[in-house]
């Protein structure tokens, strides 16, 4: 696995990936406010065909749109990232697609959300994206577009667009075929 944006401080040990957000990163294009942001940090492979990203992960979210969870990108114009993002004091769970702009959605977590389970799942031209709440059953929250044929890089994501960067850690991180 390589960096797309290396963080300043980061370390892995074992299946465990530990990183802190710089500060004043952020994946995300025009909508809404203009803004064309690609700083912040994913950690993942380069991969063609069909696979399965999964991960567990919990961070130390404080700051507005601190966020962690997996991306998979084919370019700085066409990619999706999901997974928790602090909004209006709370976690919450996102997912952004970009195709040229960015299209947010997201759902409620609860206050107290220890770890997030990911599954991400690549077939044909969709991406399955399950998620689980600590150790609950995966869930479908999207089913969304991505060209079938381009290759991408998919990994763990993370970014402190506002605030002065936090830490994540990432558990289990894989990436199979299915």
């Amino acid at each position: 696995m390589k960096w797309l944006n290396e963080p300043a401080r980061w370390a892995q040990a074992g299946d465990e990936l530990n990183v802190t957000a710089d500060a004043a990163t952020d994946f995300w294009r025009v909508t809404g406010n203009g803004n064309i942001r690609d700083s912040g940090h994913v950690y993942g492979d380069m991969l063609a065909g069909e696979f399965d990203l999964s991960m567990r992960f919990h961070g130390s979210y404080r700051e507005q749109y601190d966020q962690a969870g997996a991306m998979v990108r084919v370019d700085e114009r066409h990619w999706i990232k999901t997974g928790v993002e602090y909004l209006d004091g709370r976690p919450r769970f996102s997912v952004v697609v970009t195709m040229e702009n960015s299209n947010w959605t997201f759902a409620e977590l609860p206050n107290d959300l220890n770890e997030l389970n990911l599954l991400l799942s690549r077939r044909g031209d969709a991406i399955e994206v399950r998620y689980a709440i600590e150790d609950r059953e995966l869930e479908l929250a999207a089913v969304l577009y991505l060209p079938p044929d381009e290759r991408v890089m998919a990994g763990a994501m993370c970014a402190a667009p506002q605030g002065s960067g936090f830490q994540v850690t990432f558990n289990n991180l894989k990436i199979t075929n299915p």
